[in-house]
């Protein structure tokens, strides 16, 4: 029987035996198994994966003896039943290994005799973890050409979702009417409401159709129409932009503006209106610049690696000199990383970030490849069309210059900062440690003193105005210092004194005494401060008042009442609600440099003066410094950083010449300083495997790769480690192969979702063993086929094929029957009912109101908000727009996109969070919606706004106003109940009134 030692965690007991198993109680004889051909490929291929260096789960690593052996008894040598790592393994159901398959018997046995003879391990052998990867999962397969059911259906796509409603007992509902086809293919289309007269003439064309043929062929001439318009690139883009995280601000916490970015998105429109080929869609956002020189959309589609979010402060005020600075950038290439394969890919690298992934087959090696793929470019401007080559070529020779400049101008600073420091270090400690001890200011302001009198029971009083009655928990009060005087610590402190608050300032009503020293002669507190509580209710005035004041020695004659600093706090003792608030005093001393009623609430004061030195040798300790510090810039230093800063202007006026209006925010390597970060000219940061994902312990140098996510995927590129370009034109190569399965798969779902409103495999970022598994894997693959294998690999082309499909027209009516088998309607038995999405809501009612300026296309973005600049950060004040603005009357897409202050019509609407990749919007029911879609700014004015369109269209009767209204913004006409209550809501409220009550109809909110 094998002994368990007494104290391991259930963690640890998991843990620490993947890779070998012992038949308890069993004793072997044989030969001592050699540990290189025998031992190592046990280990290598079942324990490394999680017992390595940067996971060592149970802190066990076994990557060498070294390190092995600092766990006290997974391996005692000699001893293989008191090993607990084999103890782990044995019985008929071993622990481990946790994600595979048991060791054979014969593997158990060589690990057993290898411990037993001594657990020989060659001194300086490393292992490394040579598990094979199971690719074994069904979106990691190569895609296989797939067979249509024959069933009758006559399309593709419904013999597939057919087949799958057969198998799961489900009937589909009918087609849907001809006005509500055409409302649903409008929006899903193009997102924007029908016009009346086209709704019309296909429902005329549909309906006088002979048969079945012919209104698939009517259906079919108005998909081509809409798919051929330009609004279809605008709808489609929304949904790209979506998953890139598209914003035109930074984000964080100065969240400054990107007034460049736009341009991308006019490439989304673009490219979507094109139908440009996928494969060249996504190698343009991963290396259009090299793989496409000198074509424009090459370079403004690298505006997807720098789409997401940005740390201002790590990289324009930090730097890569600090630690702070390195993880900012460490961050940033992570977001890129992230954003590629998650989008392009749908898989999660990002998990491999600390720790190989837990459930796909990714390891850490595999994330840091990655890294050293974007490790030399930056989110920068990059100019993108209007220069020849040599121009360009020419530009950025002066770019180099003046980053050279740049560089060389903060090494002085560094260098300077660095001399100072070490001159000055005792200067510095020496200064810190008076402000520490003595307190926060750097001024003689000692606080208040009283006119002196000749007589000690004269009453003196000060008295703060809190500006409104505040709730306090305690009130401090500060002794004064004087060092001119016998008694220093404690100068004019009353002898007796009460403390007194109220709501009257004249302290006649309402009067509560808070602290009272009465007829009892108090001693100095010296440097003590005098606490005071407070507690409710709340008080707007706070009086001290002398009752007995001390001497002023060392003359003996009169009398002083003097303090250092009132503060009033709450309960936290955070907030001083007296801080530089007014003070009212019964009188003071003549007007003095040091003693003013304002100096007792400036938060200014000696906490703990123990000689009348301290200011002094502070004022002294400074002087010195200035002095050094002045020694040290000397002129021949200011001298050549005047030259720098000189040829820095004397380049930058010479650059100008080559400014351009087409600028887009991109990846770059190649820029002018603005941050701290500098451009790296192709050459790319070093990037190492950090164990544990931490940047303090870097491991090896890594080379650009990907991981081997399919058979015959590489593993590492067979690129220049040294040229950044090649690195990244390798990934497109990769993302973009024929046999990648995981591109192909990725993009088909995400056309049936943005066609069906929800994707087969319901984690469209995510195909891994953490994500859904597909309805209809076979219909998926299929649709990854047909785009894949397409010369024009057209997404068009896909969307046709999905829309012209009878499961697309099919009704959203519910069935009872087919509810108790899918209620999600998972199996599409029915079509989907859907909200409008946020975009697709604003842009109805500019649309219906008339006041939507459709062909205004492109461009810089409009303000939907007032723009405030502040120092620091920029406050986007969206209360303050108004809606009737002509400018900001284009469609959603267009509108400038705010990170830290989304537009809240919008966000309550759930529209996207522009800072992470959103694959699938939330689609909510709220109360907040119900009041924004009433009460909203915008609701109202564009209810005026059609309102006035009625009224300026002729229309006469109340009727002939509600059955305009009601085709404009519904899509059809009233009903009798609808026209009656509507219409005498008409007269009774107006048109503006009845207008509001259409945008919050459900048949204005929602398709079908």
């Amino acid at each position: 029987m094998i002994e368990v030692p007494p104290v391991r965690s259930h963690c640890a007991f998991r843990v620490l035996a993947c890779s070998v198993a012992l038949v308890a109680g069993l004793q072997l004889s044989g030969s001592v198994p050699d540990f290189e051909a025998q031992v190592a490929p046990i280990l290598e291929a079942n324990c490394l994966s999680c017992h390595n260096a940067s996971d060592a789960e149970g802190d066990l690593n076994l990557e060498s003896r070294e390190r092995a052996m600092k766990h006290p008894d997974a391996i005692v040598p000699g001893k293989a039943a008191e090993s607990y790592l084999m103890e782990m393994v044995s019985g008929p159901d071993p622990e481990m290994p946790e994600n595979g398959d048991p060791l054979s018997e014969d593997e158990v046995l060589k690990l057993e005799r290898w411990i037993d003879a001594g657990a020989k391990w060659p001194e300086g052998r490393q292992l490394a973890d040579k598990k094979p990867r199971n690719l074994d999962w069904w979106s990691l397969k190569p895609i296989l050409s797939q067979t249509v059911p024959e069933n009758g259906a006559g399309h593709p796509v419904d013999a597939f979702v057919n087949e799958m409603l057969a198998k799961n007992g489900l009937s589909r509902t009918g087609t849907a009417d001809p006005r509500t086809l055409f409302r649903r293919l409008s929006y899903d289309l193009t997102g924007l409401p029908p016009d009346p007269q086209s709704i019309d003439a296909f429902v005329q064309a549909y309906q006088a159709a002979a048969d079945q043929d012919e209104r698939n062929r009517a259906w079919e001439r108005e998909v081509d129409r809409i798919l051929a318009s330009p609004e279809f690139g605008e709808k489609w883009a929304q949904h790209w932009l979506d998953i890139a995280r598209f914003a035109e601000t930074h984000g964080y916490d100065k969240d400054k503006l990107r007034p460049n970015a736009w341009p991308y998105r006019d490439y989304v429109i673009r490219s979507l209106n094109l139908d440009k080929p996928y494969g060249r869609f996504v190698k343009e956002q991963v290396a259009g610049d090299v793989l496409y020189p000198g074509e424009p959309d090459g370079i403004i589609g690298l505006g997807f690696l720098a789409a997401g979010p940005w740390d201002f402060i790590g990289h324009y005020e930090v730097g890569e000199a600090k630690r702070d600075g390195q993880i900012a950038k460490h961050l940033d290439r992570d977001e890129m990383v992230s954003t590629v394969f998650n989008v392009f890919q749908s898989t999660t690298v990002q998990c491999a970030q600390c720790h190989t992934h837990k459930f796909d087959p990714i390891k850490m090696e595999d994330y840091y490849r990655l890294h050293a793929v974007f490790a030399g470019v930056d989110r920068e401007d990059r100019v993108f069309e209007g220069l020849s080559p040599e121009q360009l070529e020419e530009r950025n020779v002066l770019i180099k210059e003046i980053n050279t400049l740049k560089k060389e101008q903060l090494e002085i600073g560094a260098r300077i900062d660095r001399q100072i420091t070490a001159k000055l270090s005792g200067i510095d400690r020496r200064i810190n440690e008076i402000k520490e001890i003595y307190g926060t200011g750097d001024s003689p302001k000692y606080g208040f003193q009283a006119k002196p009198d000749l007589k000690e029971n004269t009453e003196k009083w000060i008295q703060v105005d809190l500006g409104k009655p505040t709730n306090m928990a305690q009130i401090r009060i500060m002794p004064a210092y004087d060092k001119e005087h016998k008694v220093k610590e404690g100068y004019g402190f009353p002898i007796r004194h009460r403390v007194e608050g109220s709501n009257d300032p004249g302290f006649k009503d309402g009067v509560r005494l808070l602290s009272d020293s009465g007829g009892t002669d108090q001693p100095n507190p010296g440097i003590d401060t005098v606490l005071v509580d407070v507690g409710p209710p709340s008080m707007r005035y706070i009086r001290v008042t002398a009752t007995k004041l001390p001497p002023r020695l060392p003359f003996k004659s009169d009398y002083v009442f003097a303090l250092g600093e009132i503060e009033a706090l709450d309960a936290f003792g955070k907030t001083n609600f007296a801080l530089g608030k007014p003070v009212t005093t019964s009188d003071q001393i003549a007007d003095s440099e040091n003693w003013r009623p304002e100096y007792l609430v400036d938060g200014i004061y000696f906490k703990e003066p123990s000689d009348g030195a301290a200011f002094e040798e502070l004022k002294a300790l400074q002087s010195d410094r200035s002095r050094i510090a002045a020694e040290i810039r000397s002129p021949k230093i200011e001298a050549r950083k005047k030259a720098i800063e000189a040829e820095i202007a004397s380049l930058s006026k010479q650059l100008k010449r080559f400014d351009s209006n087409s600028v887009v925010y991109a990846a770059n390597a190649n820029f002018v300083m603005r941050s701290r970060f500098a451009a790296t000219d192709g050459m790319p940061r070093p990037v190492h495997l950090l164990n544990r994902g931490d940047l303090g312990t870097p491991g090896e140098r890594m080379s650009p790769g990907a991981p081997p996510l399919w058979q015959g995927s590489p593993e590492t590129f067979d690129v220049d480690d040294a040229n950044e370009a090649d690195a990244r034109a390798a990934l497109a190569d990769y993302l973009t192969r024929k046999d990648n399965p995981l591109v192909w798969r990725t993009i088909a779902n995400r056309v049936w979702q943005w066609t069906f409103g929800k994707p087969i495999a319901g984690t469209p970022n995510d195909f891994g063993r953490m994500g859904m598994l597909p309805t209809h894997p076979e219909l998926l693959d299929y649709l990854a086929i047909r785009i894949r294998d397409d010369p024009k690999q057209s997404i068009k082309s896909l969307a046709r094929l999905l829309i012209t499909s009878e499961t697309y027209r099919r009704s959203s009516d519910d069935n009872i029957e087919n509810a108790k088998i899918d209620s999600g309607n998972r199996y599409y038995w029915r079509m989907d009912r859907r909200r409008l999405t946020a975009e697709e809501f604003r842009d109805s009612l500019l649309a219906v109101s008339g006041a939507l300026r459709l062909e205004e296309r492109g461009g810089k973005s409009f303000y939907d908000f007032v723009l405030e600049k502040p120092q620091h950060s920029p406050h986007y004040e969206y209360h303050l727009h108004d809606p009737e603005d002509p400018k900001s009357h284009r469609r959603s897409i267009y509108r400038f996109v705010v990170r830290s202050q989304p537009q809240p019509m919008l966000t309550t609407l759930d529209c996207a969070d522009p800072s992470i990749s959103v694959a699938v919007r939330d689609e909510s029911t709220s109360a907040l919606q119900a009041l924004t879609q009433w009460n909203h700014s915008m609701v109202e004015a564009m209810s005026k706004r059609f309102g006035q369109r009625l009224e300026n269209e002729g229309l006469v009767s109340s009727a002939e106003r509600v059955e305009r209204a009601s085709r404009l913004a519904l899509g059809r006409t009233a009903s009798s109940w609808e026209r009656q209550l509507l219409g005498e809501h008409l007269e009774r409220y107006g048109p503006a009134s009845m207008a509001r009550v259409l945008f919050n109809l459900n048949d204005f909110t929602y398709l079908d």
